[in-house]
């Protein structure tokens, strides 16, 4: 098995384990916000599923739409197709689409496996799901140094931290200590604030969403 195929494997496992959690979910958690700002769980399985739904040229057609804003555009897109398709159709489109072979403009097999999981975290760390994820498949996602090509896509200010994973042995930047799961840690690079009580340090305000008032 090549490491081409190895990738695929995990993302196929990634998106089965998706398609798992989905299905088991009550109709209510389909309208609970997210980690993605302003977007509910529908509005994130549509954009998840958007690469397997879309033809290159409906995809086009639709960038075009928004005038070459792909941010704009993903987020119309997501609203809209989150309106039109039923909890089961979001599902379904997860579940028939675990081999499916999209990859993200320039990002190759691991872009993808990048896509899915933070995605699927973006959904199951607010709902309170935990589940673990691989560490294989975080090796291949986590960045190994400050100027790696995703810690610049976000732009998160980390200057004076260290993140410190507590559950394996991986590092970033350097100064006091951000210590958490190495899967919130890799949300807090992307941009993400957490929940309450899932990072710790003399940071962890600043990637921390406040608490409900008592």
């Amino acid at each position: 098995m090549t490491a081409m195929d190895t990738i695929r494997d995990m993302i196929a496992a990634q998106r089965a384990e998706l398609a798992e959690v989905l299905a088991g979910l009550p109709a209510p958690s389909w309208d609970e916000p997210t980690l993605c700002a302003g977007w509910r769980v529908r509005e994130v399985v549509a954009h998840i599923t958007m690469p397997f739904r879309f033809s290159g040229r409906r995809f086009a057609l639709e960038l075009a739409k928004s005038r070459g804003r792909f941010n704009d555009m993903a987020d119309r897109v997501a609203r809209r197709d989150a309106a039109a398709m039923s909890p089961a159709d979001l599902t379904g489109a997860v579940r028939s689409n675990t081999g499916h072979p999209w990859k993200p403009p320039g990002g190759g097999y691991t872009g993808a496996l990048a896509h899915d999981l933070i995605h699927g975290l973006d959904l199951t760390v607010p709902l309170g799901l935990d589940r673990p994820v691989p560490e294989e498949r975080l090796r291949l996602v986590l960045p190994a140094s400050l100027s790696d090509r995703s810690v610049k896509f976000f732009g998160v200010d980390l200057d004076g931290i260290e993140l410190r994973a507590q559950d394996m042995d991986w590092t970033l930047g350097a100064g006091v200590p951000l210590t958490g799961a190495a899967a919130d840690l890799l949300l807090v690079l992307c941009g993400r604030t957490l929940p309450t009580g899932r990072l710790a340090g003399e940071p962890s305000a600043r990637f921390t969403r406040p608490g409900p008032r008592g």
